[in-house]
């Protein structure tokens, strides 16, 4: 076991910046509106655990059903594209099912939006340079970070205020959409190749 600080924190930087929880408060606001309660602990546990299996599954898995991480990527890409068309339009693509609060838990929130194709394409890529346990500990640390970030949401919303709230959300909906721009050419190159 090697635990070494800068790798850690380094890790732990990449994947804070890549699953952007602070960028995300306007999408967990909009869910929280939608259907009434998010379960933050079950959210941000769902979450830690779909990036752990990932780290220690994710290639594997991926070649086992015939998907490459550029497929999956691209895949990914699609739906953060929906969801940042979301937030810039102003409509509503995404459709509940029943069980809100538990559903908006797990889907879109733990997966794609926290867990998604960009924090699982940027742990197999984090895999390659660094030891395994620096990689679960800034995992870890970033769940922490994003269960407080849902749990204290509504204090962001009253602190910012709906008007706020509006253009925080516009302007993270394009932020959302480059990333998914982004991460659409990035990984059709790839896969055009």
């Amino acid at each position: 076991m090697q635990l070494e600080l800068k790798e850690i924190f380094t890790a732990f930087m990449v994947l804070f910046a890549v699953i952007d929880i602070v960028g995300n408060i306007p999408i967990i606001i909009d869910l929280r509106k939608k259907v009434g309660h998010i379960q933050s602990e079950k959210a941000s546990i769902i979450a830690g655990v779909i990036m752990i299996v990932f780290l220690f599954l994710g290639k594997s898995l991926l070649s086992l059903i015939g998907i490459d991480v550029n497929s999956f990527a691209v895949a990914g890409s699609f739906i953060l594209f929906f969801i940042a068309l979301e937030m810039i339009l102003g409509v509503t693509l995404y459709k509940d099912d029943g069980d809100s609060g538990i559903t908006a838990s797990v889907f879109p929130l733990a997966f794609p939006l926290i867990a998604g194709p960009g924090s699982l394409t940027t742990l197999l890529s984090l895999r390659a340079e660094f030891e395994i346990e620096n990689i679960i500990i800034a995992v870890i640390l970033n769940v922490i970070l994003i269960y407080v970030v849902l749990k204290t949401s509504s204090k962001i919303e009253r602190i910012i205020g709906p008007d706020g709230i509006k253009i925080i959300r516009k302007v993270f909906g394009v932020v959302l959409l480059a990333i998914a721009v982004k991460l659409f050419a990035a990984n059709i190159k790839a896969l055009l190749m």
